[in-house]
């Protein structure tokens, strides 16, 4: 699972930080470090809180502008919150959020465990963005970790639950797979390609007026949650594209006549 697994610091403010947080990769097996827009990005000051085994996830840390930019390849990913509603619902254990990405990882999905700035943590908008929420349980009053200690209890919880269960070289033996109809095998739908249907569902449905124009991504709230309840497959994907293009092409029909 580690080996599909990346970590993604968001707004990091303190090069060192990053350094601990490649310490703890390289102790857990975890070997993909993506920043999104750090305050300070500096090698030399992350170097001596890392690991001489940690310096080559230093080396090949890949910095991007958006957290949309960096889940995109995966299939899934998990955000850490330590605060709770409102937004932040259905939050989940480090426990219980290492054994579903083990059932994704093992399928081939590339997923993600995602942690907010030092100071703020994830803001609503990149809440929205992940698929789970995971919350490190702490003594009362006291929920605030230093961001290499979350990203330890995370990777620790990860590795746990993938040593537990021996690779199942056929999809057979794999937690979490499903066979589509028809008999094929297809892959989960990577997070870029449900925000493309989101978007295009979006474009449709305000166009046959079932989405009021203003605010319309307020209410595609609860259809972004419920796709990703159902866990998209790249068939399934391919078909409500399908189903959009059919719904394009019927109105445009209707508006020539």
């Amino acid at each position: 699972m580690l080996r599909n697994l990346s970590v993604i610091l968001v707004r990091t403010r303190f090069p060192e930080n990053i350094g601990m947080a490649a310490r703890a990769m390289s102790n857990m097996g975890a070997g993909d470090l993506v920043l999104v827009d750090p305050e300070r990005w500096d090698r030399q000051k992350a170097l001596p809180l890392a690991t001489p085994q940690a310096e080559s996830l230093l080396d090949g840390v890949s910095v991007v502008p958006t957290l949309s930019q960096a889940i995109a390849p995966c299939v899934a990913a998990y955000g850490t919150t330590a605060r709770t509603g409102g937004w932040r619902k259905e939050v989940i254990s480090p426990e219980e959020a290492a054994h579903e990405l083990r059932a994704i990882a093992r399928e081939g999905g590339r997923v993600a465990l995602v942690f907010g700035s030092e100071d703020r943590g994830l803001e609503n908008e990149e809440v929205e963005l992940c698929t789970r929420l995971v919350n490190i349980p702490t003594a009362q009053g006291h929920s605030s970790l230093n961001l290499a200690q979350a990203v330890l209890v995370l990777l620790y919880e990860c590795a746990k639950a993938d040593m537990a269960l021996p690779f199942a070289p056929d999809g057979k033996a794999r937690e979490g797979w499903t066979r589509p109809a028809g008999g094929h095998d297809s892959r989960r739908a990577t997070l870029a390609e449900e925000a493309l249907l989101l978007a295009r569902l979006q474009e449709m449905l305000q166009r046959i007026d079932y989405l009021p124009q203003d605010n319309p991504a307020w209410f595609m709230q609860p259809m972004r949650r419920f796709l990703r309840k159902g866990r998209l497959r790249r068939h399934e994907f391919d078909m409500l594209m399908g189903i959009c293009r059919q719904m394009e092409n019927a109105l445009t029909r209707v508006v020539s006549k």
